[in-house]
């Protein structure tokens, strides 16, 4: 991948994180699972299973590219 398409898919997925922040609806009183999950630090686990998942899944693309670029540059 060049440089263009990677700032390209980061803006859409920050773009994308933005929108889902602004979705949440604020009158809603506070979440009584979020609540406990925090007192118990168990809110710490859950935030970083899903960055070890995203950080998986991004080397993952990032390996893939890697290897149809090499590809690409051989058959040509």
């Amino acid at each position: 991948m060049n440089k263009r398409t990677l700032r390209f898919i980061f803006t859409m997925a920050f773009s994308f994180c933005l929108l889902l922040a602004g979705a949440q609806d604020a009158g809603q009183g506070p979440v009584e699972m979020a609540d406990a999950m925090r007192q118990n630090g168990k809110i710490y686990v859950v935030v970083a299973v899903i960055l070890t998942i995203l950080a998986g899944i991004i080397l993952y693309l990032v390996r893939i590219d890697r290897k149809v670029s090499k590809l690409e540059k051989e058959s040509l």
